[in-house]
């Protein structure tokens, strides 16, 4: 009986040392400062922020899970804009809202994480530092918390930083994506030859084996264009800024047979593991290619493939694959709007 009254004296005097050092040697909240620069227009890197479905697609708090749940509330961007989302695998839960909004400058959010009804408060201001350049700056002030919890107040800083390094390197990896598109976009000249040496590309797509009579070579496109894509977005996990736009490979000869091989695909950053066998991997190799912007009818674009190939003959080079990249997605019944790339070597 003396050990166990012993026990309970030395148990109670350790809780309140416990409880005293926290009382009066930790701070009952947190307030620090996070400030990153990215390789981008102000413009582009404030709508990632503004945009809650933008925003947690590349945010580490809550792109890391597979399984976490988000509902959206209108109006989905801007001040009064918020979120509620659950993770049953991890049993985490909360609610997210925009209070304040100022265009291009900055933001107010407030995060109430589980049952706590204190949220965390944090504010985003944005600095144009050049025309492809932004400064973030994050201040971030946490909910008090009672005494036997704020020994938490001694990581919490910490695992902001390391959220916020993963989140970057996630939107980088966004805002590339939507630069090279806007970039290709912006430079396209229709139905003119030009030469240009493309960047090798990582490609996860279906060989397909098609008739090539009048629309149904591409009827078939665009079906095997959709089983990639929804296994890309729905099997992955990926979002349209993760990826790039589709291609269809082929051999240009191939075009006046009866019956055509392809390969269709979605340009990756990297490989992953691919348990259906039905889907591969394909290295498009960088070179130099003759390339036409085309758009009209896909049966139309044979003409622009032959300009390409009777080019690559007047110059007496040899020519490999021809490659249609899908400026948009084909569409059955819809006109394709496509760059046309024709490798070339002597």
């Amino acid at each position: 009986m003396r050990l166990l009254k012993f026990l309970a004296v030395i148990i109670l005097l350790l809780l309140g040392a416990y409880a005293a050092s926290m009382y009066f040697f930790v701070d009952e909240n947190k307030d620090f400062t996070i400030e990153r620069k990215v390789e981008y227009p102000l413009e582009k890197v404030y709508s990632q922020f503004d945009n809650l479905q933008s925003f947690t697609r590349w945010n580490n708090y809550f792109s890391n899970s597979k399984t976490i749940k988000i509902d959206y509330y209108s109006p989905y961007s801007g001040e009064g804009s918020a979120i509620s989302y659950t993770d049953p695998v991890t049993e985490n839960n909360g609610e997210m809202f925009v209070r304040f909004a100022s265009q291009n400058k900055g933001l107010r959010y407030q995060l109430f994480e589980g049952d706590n009804e204190n949220p965390t408060i944090i504010e985003v201001k944005f600095k144009k530092v050049s025309e492809n350049q932004t400064h973030i700056k994050w201040m971030v002030h946490t909910p008090k918390l009672p005494v036997w919890t704020r020994v938490k107040n001694f990581w919490t800083e910490d695992r902001f930083t390391e959220n916020i390094n993963k989140s970057m390197v996630n939107l980088n990896n966004v805002l590339g994506n939507k630069v090279e598109k806007d970039n290709q976009l912006a430079a396209i000249k229709y139905d003119s030859i030009m030469v240009e040496k493309d960047e090798s590309q990582m490609l996860l797509g279906i060989n397909v084996s098609a008739s090539n009579k009048k629309n149904a070579l591409y009827r078939n496109l665009a079906m095997n264009y959709n089983k990639v894509y929804n296994f890309v977005t729905i099997d992955l996990g990926k979002k349209d800024d993760e990826f790039g736009f589709p291609m269809m490979i082929a051999d240009p000869d191939n075009f006046k047979d009866k019956e055509i091989s392809y390969y269709v695909g979605i340009p990756l950053s990297k490989k992953e593991g691919v348990t259906d066998n039905n889907f591969s991997f394909r290295t498009l190799n960088g070179a130099e290619k003759y390339i036409i912007y085309y758009r009209g009818s896909f049966e139309g674009s044979v003409k622009a493939v032959q300009q390409l190939v009777q080019k690559a003959k007047k110059d007496e080079l040899r020519y490999g694959d021809v490659s249609h990249m899908f400026i948009e997605p084909p569409v059955e019944n819809q006109n394709v709007n496509v760059k046309i790339s024709l490798s070339v070597f002597k």
